[in-house]
């Protein structure tokens, strides 16, 4: 399958107003759609993330239509942050989006506040059939401040679904120790990356993750049992 080359600009009808999209349309064979979230909005997280730009081109290469949004109150999409909450259901929005558009089944992925998020409406939705967490921050987030920002994943042991959890070995918000703690009270089936030399934002190793989510989705469809 080769994805079309085309990006379609588009407004996603949220709860709190329109929030801004891009599609990358896929294969017109396209067995599955996804749909990527980006990191905090409020510390420059965008739809336009390298990270997320680059996960985006991962699975578009395998012709999948690939949806990234922005979250409430960043760049173009209407409202306010609201700190976690509001965004479980913008993140709802997205996969709603795409049911009604192709009626395929859906993937999730979500770096780091996306993947906090986003996997607490991805897990629970039976239409979403693997989900991908990149630079998931299981320990505190700006420790040193008043209020760090502190992200729980209980939710994750009753998930499931394939799941992808990829981070690099030098993320200052994803110890190597915790993420494997995760891993492993998470159920089958799941899957555990850790990319050596590379930070929280992937820094000179984003080729290492894109290897590393198409080799997931590849044992994925190719078994066509996790997916």
């Amino acid at each position: 399958m080769l994805p079309s080359n085309t990006i379609r600009s588009l407004f996603l009808q949220g709860p709190s107003g329109r929030l801004e999209a891009l599609l990358n349309a896929g294969a017109s064979d396209a067995t599955h759609a996804a749909v990527v979230c980006h990191p905090h909005p409020l510390f420059g997280g965008t739809l336009h993330n390298k990270v997320v730009f680059h996960a985006m081109k991962a699975l578009n290469g395998f012709g999948f239509p690939v949806l990234r949004f922005n979250f409430r109150g960043t760049g173009l999409s209407e409202g306010e942050h609201d700190y976690g909450k509001g965004e479980v259901e913008d993140v709802r929005t997205a996969l709603d989006w795409l049911d009604a558009e192709f009626h395929l089944p859906l993937i999730f992925a979500g770096f780091s506040f996306g993947a906090a998020i986003g996997l607490r409406a991805a897990c629970s939705d039976s239409r979403v059939r693997a989900v991908m967490g990149i630079g998931v921050p299981v320990a505190p987030v700006a420790a040193d401040k008043e209020d760090p920002r502190v992200y729980t994943f209980e939710f994750l042991q009753g998930c499931v679904k394939p799941k992808l959890l990829v981070s690099g070995a030098r993320d200052q918000f994803g110890p190597r120790g915790k993420l494997e703690s995760l891993a492993a009270s998470v159920p089958e089936p799941k899957k555990l990356v850790i990319i050596e030399g590379a930070d929280h934002f992937f820094e000179g190793r984003l080729r290492e993750l894109r290897e590393a989510i198409e080799v997931w989705v590849t044992e994925g469809v190719s078994s066509q049992v996790i997916f």
